[in-house]
């Protein structure tokens, strides 16, 4: 198959300059989520594929749906290209959705600027950069005029920042899209065959807010707080000895990343809020990890001794979000051979096939029995992305090397039998 997969080179190498520019126009619209206004993203989007002849599929998410799960606007697109009788619907999914873009940039966040061969802006790496080079890989595979068997879909979804629940699973659940294989966005010198699962509590610990002055007439909630936030942070020490099987996942860990309390510096504080994250190992029981952080929390709060008169706490939990982790499906190896074989064709260098303590909407498709990879444009790793940090970037050359890639996979999977 060399010179089909010549030709899909030399496709992609004499269309670069306008996958370039397809991709500076998807950062160029924000899709900043929370607060997760992404309809107007969608919309542009399918303006652009439209006008390279590709003709998507506009889903929108009730309103009521998406201000539930804490969103303004949504709608999904899906893209489906039938080639021939027979064979597999091979779905490729990547995220519009981002989070916003904080502080410290040194280029625009929103101007898809190019300096030295880099491409910087929000989602330029996770994940605007595989919109462009799943299109231009089906572009590529359908410059060669072969017959093929199967399809392939292009779902390009808008919530993977807030769990997938109304993106994938919202397309999945309601039946309008159900491939065979799925490849999502990913990095060029790795395929992602697991991934961690993600549980989010948010725990709210209530005291007894009372004037700074006498503050033996309150229970302070931040101290009460403290106390737990001790409790959790211990778990992380015994997280160390829960080693997963899995190459490129190490063990869980615990975070909190948000606490609100308090209503002035003069007040004590009479509740504060913390926001957890529990990353969770493909071995782990998300159940079982649920109720130990739970019980935690119950033993920190009942061990916590309130002033002499004061009211004993109280903590109330619920579950934000819960992402279970990604496991390899037995009929995920044709796609990983495919893509270990023409990455090494591209690349020059073998490519590991190993999960990542990341998670993503990828595990949605494995839930329902569909073998999924992660794989698509991009460097290394996260870090070198700059992935939800400031001046996040990508390497044209990356973008380029995984749109060959890709759509040399889509002709090898796609082949009469």
């Amino acid at each position: 198959m060399t010179a089909p997969h010549d030709h899909i080179d030399a496709w992609v190498d004499a269309h670069f300059d306008d996958e370039v520019r397809f991709l500076q126009e998807l950062v160029r619209v924000p899709t900043d989520t929370p607060p997760g206004n992404n309809a107007p993203h969608a919309e542009r989007t399918a303006e652009l594929l439209a006008a390279m002849g590709l003709d998507a599929e506009k889903h929108a998410v009730p309103e009521a749906e998406v201000k539930a799960v804490g969103m303004e606007s949504v709608t999904n697109l899906i893209l489906r290209r039938r080639y021939g009788d027979g064979g597999k619907t091979i779905a490729l999914n990547a995220h519009g959705d981002v989070v916003p873009p904080g502080e410290g940039w040194t280029h625009d966040p929103y101007g898809g600027e190019v300096v030295d061969g880099k491409m910087y802006g929000r989602a330029t790496a996770v994940s605007k950069c595989d919109i462009a080079s799943f299109t231009f890989a089906i572009r590529a595979l359908e410059s060669l005029g072969a017959q093929l068997a199967g399809s392939v879909e292009l779902h390009v979804t808008y919530d993977e920042e807030f769990g997938g629940v109304v993106g994938p699973d919202w397309l999945l659940n309601h039946g309008l899209t159900k491939p065979d294989l799925l490849i999502a966005a990913g990095f060029s010198y790795q395929v992602i065959v697991a991934h961690n699962g993600c549980l989010q509590l948010q725990a709210t610990v209530n005291g007894d807010m009372a004037h700074a002055a006498i503050p033996d007439s309150g229970t302070d909630a931040l101290q009460a707080a403290t106390h737990i936030l001790n409790a959790l942070y211990a778990l992380n020490t015994e997280y160390l000895h829960v080693i997963s099987a899995v190459e490129g996942i190490t063990h869980p860990y615990l975070n909190v990343g948000q606490i609100v309390g308090g209503t002035n510096t003069n007040v004590i504080p009479g509740k504060v809020v913390l926001n957890i994250d529990r990353r969770m190992i493909p071995e782990e029981d998300p159940t079982e990890v649920e109720a130990s952080i739970r019980q935690t929390i119950a033993d920190a709060a009942a061990s916590f001794n309130p002033p002499r008169g004061g009211r004993h706490i109280t903590v109330d939990v619920r579950r934000m979000l819960l992402s279970r982790a990604m496991k390899p499906l037995p009929g995920n190896q044709a796609l990983v051979q495919a893509i270990q074989k023409n990455a090494q064709e591209v690349l020059g260098e073998a490519i590991p096939a190993l999960g990542t303590p990341l998670y993503t909407d990828v595990r949605l498709y494995v839930e329902r029995g569909i073998p999924g990879v992660i794989y698509g444009a991009g460097p290394r790793t996260v870090l070198e992305s700059h992935a939800k940090r400031a001046d996040e970037r990508l390497d044209l050359k990356d973008l380029r090397a995984g749109t060959k890639v890709v759509a040399r996979t889509l002709f090898d999977l796609l082949q009469p039998a």
